[in-house]
């Protein structure tokens, strides 16, 4: 009914829990970057299939997987290692492909939790599309991809619950260096909606339908704001009230301002680069 793929690069410490709330699917796909530790071996013991390419970046890698692997279903559910459907998700989303009413794709809610606490106010976004059928689906940028859907897009109840921090600190920060540095080479390459003004962009984030979309103008307008790691805190901390979420709220909105910091850094080192360039 629903195909499974899980994107995965050394995920020997996630991937059996991830697999263990899909099992209910008969085909899983496991969508390898090449890994060395035990990930391979892993999958197969649960019965998934494995297709291997070497990663690039975001959107290429997620767009070849959808052209290029040939899913049993007509229907795919894509998770990543650290994530787990819930009962309530499983059940939702085998409902909705059995009457989608017109539409090809289904948002679902996450929920982001450090440990065992739920970060519920702190979250850059809680819905995503990853219930579609691949031939309508797409996605452009280097990370943090936006999903463009050619048709109806629907929502589905259930949490697709996400453990960023189960490999530890020290493996967050690792993956949001590499984040930082595509997020920085994004801005420095297509200047997001560079043609647009300031008030265009404010009007456009604020009022398009299109999630998606929404999104897109919102953080082509958050790339113009002055001191930006600082605002970022304030707005994960203070105007979303992270601080409700107790400790870990903090920390995350900490961390959070770091990686923006990260990215306006190595966009004025790359900006610095081109400038020498050009002399």
């Amino acid at each position: 009914m629903i195909s499974i793929v899980i994107l995965t690069k050394n995920e020997e410490k996630d991937l059996p829990g991830c697999l263990e709330s899909v099992s209910w699917s008969d085909d899983i796909v496991v969508y390898d970057s090449y890994s060395d530790d035990k990930t391979i071996e892993i999958a197969e013991s649960y019965g998934a299939r494995v297709v291997r390419r070497q990663f690039d970046n975001w959107s290429s890698h997620q767009n070849w997987g959808l052209r290029n692997i040939q899913f049993k279903n007509d229907w795919v559910f894509y998770i990543d290692a650290d994530e787990r459907m819930s009962p309530e998700l499983v059940k939702s989303v085998q409902s909705a492909v059995t009457s989608p009413d017109d539409c090809v794709a289904f948002r679902v809610e996450r929920r982001d939790f450090w440990g065992q606490a739920w970060l519920k106010r702190v979250q850059a976004s809680s819905y995503y599309i990853r219930l579609f059928k691949p031939e309508f689906i797409s996605y452009e940028r280097l990370v943090n991809p936006v999903t463009i859907v050619d048709g109806k897009c629907g929502d589905v109840n259930g949490f697709l619950n996400h453990y960023p921090f189960s490999k530890g600190v020290n493996h967050w920060l690792d993956r949001h260096n590499s984040y930082s540095s595509f997020e920085a080479q994004q801005i420095v390459e297509s200047e997001l909606h560079a043609e647009a003004s300031f008030f265009t962009l404010l009007g456009k984030g604020l009022t398009v339908k299109d999630f998606n979309q929404r999104r897109s103008y919102q953080k082509a307008l958050f790339y113009r704001l002055p001191a930006r790691p600082v605002v970022k805190f304030l707005l994960f901390y203070l105007i979303r009230m992270g601080f409700l979420d107790g400790v870990a709220g903090l920390r995350y909105s900490i961390l959070q301002s770091i990686y923006e910091y990260m990215i306006v850094l190595k966009v004025k080192e790359m900006n610095s680069g081109l400038d020498r360039a050009g002399t």
